[in-house]
């Protein structure tokens, strides 16, 4: 089985047209043109074995999974569907890490492994996969990160098996999505990119049986929603907008509450940020729960020191910030003050949510829908998670590393646009 999986994932071989050619240049810059800091340390190149399918159990009966999957319940007690196999080249997306197949450096003294790239933003829809399923049309407007065919009628089967991805590269066929940003004259203002931060603590740490009962990796098919909840409209988001313009005058960062906050200080040319965390606590029976986010939770304080994963969620997953960065420009009204109505200013389309008019940027939220490569995903799990690694750029932490499309840019081009009809 190993070797099967090796030959999948490291073989050089012609796409199936699907996925275009790999780019030729290794090194991804950054965001001031400059190259990305390197990491040192020697390579590692080996891999482990996803896990064997013959260890898995039937899930408990009842539970609904995508049409054309099969679930299986694995030997750690989580749910997850069956695997799909990459249907392209997967070596072919692969390099030595930063050219030379170098480790990154231990994330200590910090406690939790890191796995970090960048998102270009894909496309806008009226569509949500997770909340409303086969319903084109449905939500309000979008802005996609990832998968670049998600739309109203994904599942995981459609995910894993179709779409190029604007996430590094198609390994990563998950799904993401936030409101779009509209700047308030009707024109959407695209992000220049998203930043993804994926942490946990190793599974060997003595954390995961503390704050939880075990560390466990994203299981297949999980997906959720996560921030601002319609159901509960005053209260907080769980988000924050930030300022970032290196050497811009004016420019103070922080985490501020909603955008007219944020904008005071976030002069044009800087750029403002939309940033949320997902949660990290998982239930380990469902994949998905009937309002898309109770089979996740949060960690709470236990007020000794440390938090703790409840009861009713006691497996440790990989949690991950997302964030949203915008180039600032006139639009954007930097007084610091807002008036329903009157004010006219860059706010989220779910600001104007059933007839109500929220403070802008206060319906701040995200879904994750996962459809990582198998073999990918327990590379970065493994090595960058696991090992306590402090990993960047898509470096997978075993000396290979997701090469970065061939579209992407720092800059979004164009910035507005109008939105679909």
């Amino acid at each position: 089985m190993k070797n099967a999986w090796l030959v999948l994932v490291l073989a050089v071989a012609c796409t199936d047209g699907m996925v275009s050619d790999p780019p030729d240049d290794p090194m991804l810059p950054g965001p001031d043109g400059g190259s990305v800091e390197l990491d040192s340390g020697s390579p590692d190149a080996s891999v482990s074995e996803p896990p064997d399918a013959s260890t898995s159990e039937p899930p408990d009966a009842g539970m609904v999974v995508d049409a054309g999957s099969t679930a299986t319940r694995g030997s750690d007690g989580g749910v997850e569907l069956d695997p799909i196999p990459t249907n392209f080249d997967a070596g072919a997306w692969l390099e030595p890490a930063w050219g030379t197949g170098m480790i990154p450096a231990s994330g200590a003294p910090d406690v939790v492994g890191a796995f970090r790239f960048i998102c270009n933003p894909a496309h806008l829809a009226y569509d949500d996969p997770i909340v409303y399923p086969g319903q084109p049309g449905r939500s309000h407007l979008h802005q996609f990160f990832g998968n670049t065919l998600a739309d109203a009628h994904s599942t995981y089967v459609s995910l894993r098996t179709t779409g190029d991805s604007t996430c590094n590269n198609a390994l990563n066929r998950s799904a993401y999505w936030i409101p779009a940003m509209m700047n308030g004259k009707g024109k959407v203002v695209r992000p220049d990119y998203v930043s993804i931060y994926y942490k946990r603590y190793p599974r060997t740490s003595p954390r995961c049986q503390i704050e939880g009962k075990e560390c466990v990796p994203l299981p297949r098919g999980l997906r959720y929603v996560f921030g601002w909840n319609p159901a509960t409209p005053t209260q907080r988001s769980g988000g924050w907008f930030n300022c970032d313009g290196p050497g811009i005058p004016g420019v103070v960062s922080g985490h501020f509450p909603d955008i007219p906050t944020a904008a005071q200080n976030c002069p044009m040319g800087a750029r403002l940020g939309a940033v949320l965390n997902a949660p990290s606590c998982w239930n380990g029976t469902e994949l998905d729960s009937p309002d898309h986010r109770s089979h996740v939770a949060y960690p709470v304080d236990t007020h000794l020191g440390y938090t703790k994963c409840p009861d009713t969620h006691p497996y440790i997953i990989p949690t991950f910030t997302l964030g949203a960065w915008y180039t600032v420009d006139a639009d954007l009204d930097r007084s610091g003050t807002w008036t329903a109505g009157v004010t006219q200013t860059w706010h989220l389309h779910s600001d104007l949510h059933a007839g109500t008019r929220y403070k802008p940027g206060t319906t701040l939220h995200a879904d994750w829908f996962g459809a990582w490569d198998d073999a990918v995903m327990a590379m970065w799990t493994e090595n960058c998670i696991d090992k306590l690694l402090n990993c960047s750029g898509g470096d997978l932490g075993n000396g290979l590393q997701l090469k970065m499309w061939p579209g992407f840019s720092w800059n979004a081009n164009p910035r507005v646009v109008d939105p679909p009809p």
